[in-house]
């Protein structure tokens, strides 16, 4: 059984290496950012719903206020034609009730949407905090995120040309450098001993055609030279002179 837990240990272990090394922590951090720039666009839009409920509140409050200040008026003005015998004083009093219940309903509604109205902007001004600090948390990862990410590439680059520095070994490129010179050295030293095998095996032919031509060009040369001093009127050489007095 403890084989089998061992097992199982070291399969999760590795199972987890493997997440790590698909999890990529910019892109990752890319995500989070995108859904936070998703959060500010649901904020955003329940904003403006409330907004627009603080702004009905309002509106319904104003218009509460004026039909209670209007049936108010309108009950005054029954009991002014009652007391000028235009409507009898039990119907003017019996409408004139009826308008002050209609007044007090609207007093209470106007009431009621002027709460609704202070408690819509206290929400909106809760929503616009919050969406103020969110607004500041995306700009700061955005440039946090900016950062890591040529912070990730130079050490990316570091840690290459480190790699490249640490594995100067048997298998580096200086090692084969050295097998490359000693390879050139083998082949100079091949073309020598071709060379001197070429010399070795040459005919006697070739040995004396070699040293009659050798010879034919010393005797071209110091006829030439004659010829140049007989043109220029100089006398021979000390040898030939001491030759010409002996034979005297």
């Amino acid at each position: 059984m403890n084989i089998f837990k061992r097992l199982f240990k070291i399969g999760q272990a590795e199972a987890h290496s493997a997440i790590d090394k698909l999890e990529d922590p910019i892109k990752m951090s890319e995500q989070g950012i995108r859904d936070l720039k998703k959060d500010l666009e649901e904020s955003l839009r329940a904003l403006a719903e409330v907004k627009a409920l603080a702004i009905r509140s309002k509106n319904d409050a104003e218009q509460s206020t004026a039909k209670a200040k209007n049936y108010e008026q309108k009950a005054m003005l029954l009991l002014q034609r009652a007391q000028k015998g235009e409507i009898e004083a039990a119907e003017a009093d019996r409408l004139a009730s009826e308008a002050l219940l209609r007044k007090e309903e609207n007093t209470k509604a106007a009431a009621q949407s002027r709460a609704d109205q202070e408690r819509f902007e206290g929400n909106v001004d809760k929503l616009d905090k919050n969406i103020k600090k969110l607004r500041s948390n995306i700009a700061k990862f955005e440039a946090e995120l900016k950062t890591l990410k040529a912070r990730a590439k130079v050490s990316k680059a570091t840690k290459n040309i480190n790699k490249q520095l640490a594995n100067v070994d048997s298998s580096s490129t200086v090692s084969m450098l050295e097998r490359m010179k000693e390879k050139v050295a083998q082949e100079e030293a091949l073309a020598d001993s071709y060379a001197e095998i070429a010399n070795e095996n040459k005919s006697i032919d070739d040995e004396i055609d070699s040293a009659l031509e050798s010879g034919s060009a010393e005797m071209k040369a110091s006829d030439d030279l004659a010829a140049l001093k007989a043109k220029m009127g100089i006398a021979g050489s000390t040898s030939t002179a001491g030759s010409e007095t002996a034979s005297e």
